[in-house]
């Protein structure tokens, strides 16, 4: 689903971020435009991977999506929903797969990827990092100034996973914004080197 908007000025820089939230049933993304500080959305929507039967065919769609989504925005960065654990860990290995497919979809175009913690983007957005899914659809609507359809939370989280990035810009690309709480992946791996390598 695209959105028409104003052309900007041709002289001014612009950015082009795209942001997605992983997922092995629904996965969302949001690709937005930045230009003089000012943010707009050029699309956002999600991939349902509920209809294919095996985990290698949801793959396989996830990376051709991302893929497609590159070629058509040609995205100077990408930011990404950094996991957070739970206790099924075949579930957790499900998503670790399918964020690595994403990854690997950007790699391959040389493009840089950060990865927020949750919290991290609802706090970026919304001031709270607790905020609902509600809220922080309303406020990516609010900053990008469009109607947003609120059932698709998995793009509208994507949308603000980008906006966080666009806030935390400055961030890209020698310093981690990883959060290194108890939970986060990247604290995962630092504790459980061993169990990754």
């Amino acid at each position: 689903m695209a959105l028409q908007t104003k052309a900007s000025p041709p002289d001014l820089p612009e950015k082009i971020i795209l942001g997605v939230d992983p997922g092995t049933q629904i996965a969302g993304y949001g690709v937005i435009s930045v230009r003089a500080g000012v943010m707009r959305m050029l699309q956002y929507g999600v991939v349902n991977l509920t209809k294919y039967t095996t985990h290698q065919l949801k793959l396989q769609k996830l990376h051709e999506t991302m893929l497609r989504l590159i070629e058509e925005h040609h995205p100077d960065e990408m930011s990404i929903e950094d996991p957070f654990f739970g206790k099924n860990v075949q579930a957790m290995l499900k998503l670790g797969r399918a964020q690595g497919v994403v990854m690997a979809a950007a790699l391959s175009r040389n493009i840089p990827i950060v990865e927020y913690a949750p919290r991290r983007v609802k706090q970026s957005v919304t001031g709270n990092g607790n905020a609902s899914k509600d809220q922080v659809a309303h406020m990516v609507s609010h900053l990008l100034k469009v109607d947003l359809e609120p059932q698709f939370f998995d793009a509208t989280d994507a949308l603000a996973i980008a906006i966080c990035h666009h806030f935390h810009e400055n961030a890209l690309p020698t310093r981690s914004t990883k959060s290194t709480k108890k939970g986060a992946w990247g604290a995962f791996v630092s504790e459980n080197g061993d169990r990754v390598m």
